[in-house]
């Protein structure tokens, strides 16, 4: 059944008012805040293998539904340069780096096994085409996203490209080859002094909690599917941090088939006291969308608008906050929820029919809408005993935080805008270049005209 509305019935447009129609209603809230959007096309022409389940062309995908709802026109876009060596290595070791730079498709034979065993190179984290500059990408997009929050020319800056939380320092891990995360988090902390790490992947953040798992300053904060075995094998509720970090890294273990009310009812329950004991000056959200229901590798029974939710929730308290992309195996799904969580981050609804202008609409048959049903696949086997009982070791750990952790006052790090003198350099030249090329256009226009007015 067709259910017309009074203004479709009484009412027609002509065409341009139809095309720029906004597909969303804007929430009239009195605080709107500055959202940028942090992306490079490159990044989604990188490919994995056939067989691999990492397909970067979601991205693509996210980035046609963003511009097809037109979300484009109310925020900040910004195509970030790439991330230096230098800067990678401020968490990355250098012979990792360099093992990077080095092998391609092409000179793979030439690297012993040893040296791929050792850099966990292998069917999770393959040799591609590129793969560096793959990584440089999504890294560059991160810390750009980071700068602005410390500039505060964003409260919500989102690079949906970034997210790859298993990367260690010396090795590759779970598809992710550099941990941009850590790196925006290191970013961060010269300004801010605490920072609060939410993952809602369904893949424990294992890589960014190891790297601030005995430091204060950071506190990591995974819900995940865990039972021992399930990848990366960690993120049991006992996993506390040690030294200075102790108590300040939070698992919530859950098992399969959760669904949208106890999910979102957990999240709020535990988020909520968190930023209230470790009052963060700064929020990074990794929104893995592998926790939906029917993601190719997932195992949860979370819909799209459960998922966004948590996103709200975060976003209400108004702390400068950085959202970042992580798994999704499923890419028609993965590129609503992202679009979805753009337009909760800019405080406006979406209308459920996907816009019928965008390429690859079809891609998204046979309900073509924004919210598909996902849950119900996979049997539920957290109990509501069981979810309690989480609950409750989470909130013991916050019990032994004397308060937010205090850090030193200190000069603000001059460097913080990010520049590089090599790309600024060949900015200006390039600048220089097309001026010339201008002046040159002009000069021979008017040489022309004074020979025409000559013959005349």
């Amino acid at each position: 059944m067709v259910i017309t509305t009074w203004e479709e019935a009484t009412m027609s447009y002509d065409a341009k008012t139809v095309d720029n129609k906004p597909l969303y209603e804007d929430f009239l809230t009195s605080w709107k805040p500055r959202v940028s959007y942090h992306f490079n096309e490159e990044v989604s022409r990188f490919h994995f293998g056939v067989r691999h389940p990492m397909k970067p062309f979601r991205l693509m995908l996210t980035d046609h539904l963003v511009l097809g709802y037109k979300l484009h026109e109310r925020m900040d876009l910004y195509r970030p340069r790439r991330a230096t060596k230098e800067e990678m290595m401020a968490f990355h070791a250098e012979e990792y780096m360099d093992f990077l730079q080095r092998v391609t498709p092409d000179n793979v034979k030439e690297f012993t096994n040893k040296v791929l065993t050792k850099f966990n190179i292998g069917d999770d984290c393959p040799i591609f085409d590129g793969m560096y500059d793959y990584s440089s990408i999504y890294t560059g997009a991160s810390l750009d996203a980071s700068r602005k929050l410390i500039n505060e020319q964003s409260d919500i800056a989102i690079n949906w490209s970034g997210g790859l939380h298993h990367a260690k320092k010396f090795e590759a891990s779970g598809f992710c080859y550099i941990n941009d995360i850590v790196l925006a988090i290191l970013n961060l902390l010269r300004y801010h002094p605490r920072v609060l790490y939410i993952d809602i992947d369904v893949h424990h953040g294992d890589g960014v909690q190891e790297a601030f798992y005995a430091t204060d300053r950071v506190m990591t904060l995974s819900f995940h599917k865990y039972n021992g075995d399930y990848f990366p094998g960690t993120g049991n509720v006992d996993e506390i941090g040690t030294g200075d970090g102790k108590h300040y890294s939070l698992n919530v273990p859950l098992r399969d088939g959760i669904e949208d009310d106890a999910y979102i009812r957990l999240f709020k329950c535990i988020v909520e006291p968190v930023l209230a004991s470790y009052e963060p000056g700064a929020i990074v959200v990794q929104c893995g969308a592998d926790s939906l229901g029917c993601d190719r590798l997932g195992c949860f029974n979370l819909n799209t608008k459960a998922h966004a939710e948590c996103v709200r929730f975060v976003k209400s308290f108004n702390i400068p906050m950085m959202v970042v992309g992580g798994g999704g195996y499923t890419p028609r799904n993965v590129s609503r929820l992202w679009c979805l969580e753009t337009s909760v981050c800019l405080d406006v609804q979406l209308e459920s029919r996907l816009p019928a202008a965008i390429p690859f609409v079809k891609y998204f048959s046979p309900d073509y809408s924004l919210y598909p049903n996902l849950s119900g696949k996979i049997d539920n086997k957290n109990t509501r005993k069981y979810l309690e009982s989480i609950k409750t070791q989470i909130m013991e750990q916050l019990r032994f935080l004397n308060g937010a952790p205090s850090v030193q006052m200190q000069d603000v790090p001059p460097d913080l805008q990010g520049f590089d003198p090599d790309m600024d350099a060949a900015m200006l030249d390039e600048k220089a270049d097309a001026t010339t090329d201008s002046r040159d256009i002009e000069l021979d226009r008017k040489d022309g005209a004074r020979r025409k007015e000559l013959v005349d």
